[in-house]
């Protein structure tokens, strides 16, 4: 009896987090949320800094300062920015040569994107050219469309703006095709759900836009290794959400090899767990207080760990369950939460392959799931260099990992 007790409380938060990723997963359904530009063409269109923090980023700057020239968008009403941070190499004469403004930073005791954004924006309001600011990787292709589709937003009213953030080179191993799965999750069909309901769709550090006046009302003092994130909270704390425009794509090229996976994922899931701890109980009581729907969903997206560590959870608690019931005394209730659960994972994953365009392919793909699932538990459970928002470059495509 006791047992039963247990399994059944133990499913509890396996059951609330896949039910909200279903709800979203339902809610993400139909078109992209859109905008309708309210104003007249003759009013003019935003001034735009596009700023790219780069730190030895020589073998794929050039390719992306192009790209972000070559955009539809008026060139007298725009500008490239890059940050060249602390680099040894050849980034600032290639972005420079591509069409880049290219300021030149070197500082050994603050080093990190944050950084680097923090000196780009003191730019930007210093020379008083734009009126908003656009975010983008030194590693990423975009759309051509990614400046109007943040005009439109901005004119609208919108004050902070992400565009929707795929992968660049989803066919380069199993992992990043995982990957084209797990960013349409968490990019698109999340994104599209919270657009619906008008919360914050949250920061993804690719591709993002904010007005000028914004980030002087709310500065840009986040210096963590997901720095993103943390800014994207600290806007929903000043009261502010964060706006999709899902009809404009950044690409951003992920790691194929183990070793460059294993740093980037300490990285990435390390500095998530680390804003948990500091800022959920901030966002919920704030929620409350304040009757937020836009706090406590950035809570709730903080609190819903990485999907992979979701399934796991689901997968011990449904094993359990059935051996219970197999050699036990457990009844059909004890297993019916983590069923529930399961169907939850379904919705929401069925969805985001959906939504990736994989086609049939999508079988093989999640066929690959458990070696991934496993390859992130003994991750986790190896110690792992601390990082406070430096930059660690991750080695890509056929580079050597340090």
């Amino acid at each position: 009896m006791l047992l039963s007790a247990a399994l059944v409380v133990l499913a509890v938060p396996v059951l609330l987090w896949t039910t909200y990723l279903a709800v979203l997963a339902v809610l993400s359904w139909g078109p992209v949320p859109g905008c309708r530009d309210p104003l007249p063409s003759a009013v003019e269109l935003t001034k735009f800094d596009v700023v790219v923090p780069a730190h030895d980023e020589a073998a794929g700057i050039a390719e992306t300062v192009r790209a972000l020239v070559a955009m539809e968008y008026p060139a007298d009403r725009r500008r490239v920015l890059v940050v060249a941070d602390n680099c040894r190499d050849d980034t600032a004469r290639l972005a420079r040569e591509a069409g880049a403004t290219v300021l030149e930073r070197c500082d050994e005791d603050r080093r990190g994107k944050g950084y680097a954004l923090q000196y780009a924006f003191d730019t930007v309001f210093r020379d008083a050219f734009a009126d908003a600011v656009v975010v983008v990787d030194a590693d990423t292709r975009v759309t051509a469309n990614l400046l109007r589709a943040f005009d439109a937003r901005l004119r609208s009213g919108a004050r902070a703006v992400q565009a929707e953030y795929r992968v660049l080179n989803p066919q380069a191993s199993w992992r990043t095709r995982l990957m084209r799965i797990g960013f349409t999750l968490f990019h698109d069909v999340r994104s599209r759900a919270r657009e619906r309901l008008s919360v914050s769709t949250g920061l993804r550090g690719n591709g993002m836009a904010f007005s000028v006046a914004l980030l002087k009302e709310v500065p840009h003092q986040a210096f963590s290794i997901v720095e993103d994130v943390e800014y994207g909270i600290r806007l929903g704390l000043a009261g502010h959400r964060v706006h999709y425009a899902g009809e404009a794509q950044v690409f951003g090229e992920m790691v194929s090899s183990e070793a460059a996976s294993r740093s980037q994922r300490r990285r990435w899931e390390g500095g998530r767990g680390a804003l948990a701890k500091q800022y959920a109980s901030k966002l919920l009581g704030e929620a409350i207080r304040r009757r937020s729907l836009v706090l406590f969903d950035l809570a709730a997206d903080l609190l819903v760990p990485p999907l992979t560590y979701v399934v796991l959870a689901a997968l011990v608690g449904t094993l359990a369950a059935a051996a219970w019931m197999r050699f036990g005394s457990g009844s059909w209730r004890i297993i019916a939460p983590w069923g529930a659960a399961w169907m939850g994972l379904f919705v929401y994953v069925i969805r985001g392959a959906w939504l990736a365009h994989v086609g049939p392919r999508v079988i093989l793909d999640l066929a690959w799931a458990p070696v991934y699932m496993v390859w992130k538990v003994v991750l986790a459970t190896r110690p792992g260099a601390k990082n406070r928002g430096e930059w660690v470059r991750t080695a890509r495509g056929g580079e050597k990992v340090p």
